[in-house]
């Protein structure tokens, strides 16, 4: 190819790609407009953000809840938030636009970011972070396993009491069946719509919802087991 038919195709190369991230940036910028939970990971410390579209210094305007200074902070120092990277990055930022944390999209509506010898911070759509809280409320407390014939073979009681990466503590209360001993559940948590109990050897029961208060482990068998919320 001559070299000036080689320097246009170049360039058209270049702006297609700076075209796509301008979409994407563009894109994504709407999707973050409106209301974001800041949280710790196990949500024991949270702060509402609403990121505006307004063009401020450096990016767009924010606004942080009178809360949010006692909760977490770092927040003292947030003025703004923009787009960075190849529009993959949201960054709440100082009033000179240095990162105070950036955030990447981990799996839809939900944003990692870690800030150094602090640990990593969520940033979730208000929405669904307090429909998630609101799930995990109705999780705390006292469940019955039980066989497909509805026999009672354990009782295990969920806590909202953190154990690190988003885990919480699992009691088993009183005695229980030979197989759910030699499993020892000691962790719980909820993962995309199923309950996972875990032991301290790294084993994983899962269990999807039925109704509100009954789960039956997955995958199913012909013995199938059985959570159900005890009033």
């Amino acid at each position: 190819m001559p070299l000036s038919r080689f320097s246009a195709a170049f360039v058209l190369l270049l702006a297609a790609c700076g075209g796509a991230a301008a979409q994407d940036v563009s894109t994504l910028k709407k999707d973050m407009i409106g209301q974001w939970e800041l949280a710790t990971t196990d949500r024991s410390k949270t702060c509402v953000v609403t990121l505006k579209g307004d063009a401020a210094p450096q990016g767009f305007r924010l606004e942080l809840e009178p809360a949010c200074a006692a909760a977490l902070p770092f927040s003292k120092d947030i003025t703004g938030w923009s787009i960075k990277g190849l529009g993959d990055i949201v960054r709440l930022q100082s009033a000179t636009g240095e990162a105070v944390i950036d955030f990447t999209e981990v799996e839809t509506g939900i944003f990692e970011g870690l800030r150094t010898n602090e640990g990593v911070y969520i940033l979730q759509n208000l929405a669904a972070a307090r429909s998630l809280a609101k799930s995990m409320d109705q999780m705390i407390g006292d469940w019955s396993m039980v066989r497909g014939n509805g026999q009672a073979i354990c009782t295990l009681v969920l806590t909202n009491t953190d154990a690190g990466n988003d885990n919480f503590q699992v009691f088993v209360k009183g005695k229980c069946d030979p197989a759910v001993t030699a499993f020892n559940p000691s962790l719980w948590r909820l993962d995309h719509g199923q309950m996972l109990l875990m032991s301290a050897k790294g084993e994983t029961w899962q269990f999807e919802a039925d109704d509100n208060a009954q789960w039956r482990r997955v995958p199913d068998t012909a013995a199938p087991l059985i959570m159900l919320r005890e009033q």
